[in-house]
């Protein structure tokens, strides 16, 4: 499928994870939740390769990846259901210490904490996006927001993510998501927005929010 800025998005396969996981570490590597969880950047960079590795691995088995052609940028979604709480896949407990190591705890919180806040309701999950440090401000993530944007309007799916800065925040809104009061993950940890967007095609799907999305 190519997008309005010319961007051909497909879906990844395991041979494109590769490639795909230096983006996601350069990704990721700066930011507030970046600083918080791993305060040494040259620690963060080994460790957040073992975690995307990991990040990859689960996305590509029990969701899927959206990601450009040249492999610049790449989305990793999931589809959630009615079910009150989400259970992660077997062993991935073990796997997300063996990733992280020492700052496993902070891992743990930020999963515990993202889970309790969690819609109860059915949408699709965008856990993570990212574009290549090198190839951003040139449109390529709204490139692949745009066409998750129509499968999900096609399907009437309402979608949730947080957004982890600022700057992102601004982004998806501008974008048609509706966002929520900034949460904290600990006292001295970074503010986390949850943000939701509803199908454009009329369906009547209540915001988590306590609202309708107005679009």
């Amino acid at each position: 499928m190519t997008t309005p800025t010319s961007v051909t998005i497909r879906r990844a396969t395991e041979d494109d994870a590769v490639n795909l996981l230096p983006v996601f570490v350069d990704a990721f590597l700066d930011g507030p939740v970046a600083d918080w969880l791993i305060p040494d950047r040259e620690v963060r960079r080994l460790v957040y390769f073992r975690y995307f590795r990991l990040m990859l691995r689960l996305g590509l088995k029990h969701g899927w990846i959206d990601t450009t052609d040249d492999l610049t940028a790449a989305a990793i979604w999931y589809r959630r259901d009615h079910s009150a709480s989400h259970k992660p896949p077997l062993g991935y407990a073990d796997d997300l210490v063996y990733a992280t190591g020492r700052y496993a705890p902070k891992f743990e919180l930020l999963d515990m904490v993202f889970e309790a806040h969690h819609p109860r309701m059915p949408h699709d999950y965008l856990a993570y996006l990212a574009v290549d440090p090198a190839h951003q401000r040139r449109s390529i993530g709204t490139a692949l927001l745009t066409h998750a944007h129509a499968a999900l309007d096609e399907q009437h799916r309402g979608a949730y993510l947080e957004a982890s800065n600022v700057g992102n925040q601004r982004l998806y809104r501008r974008l048609g998501w509706e966002t929520s009061e900034p949460l904290r993950v600990s006292v001295d940890g970074p503010q986390i927005w949850r943000m939701w967007r509803s199908p454009g095609t009329g369906a009547d799907i209540r915001s988590p929010f306590g609202h309708n999305q107005e679009q």
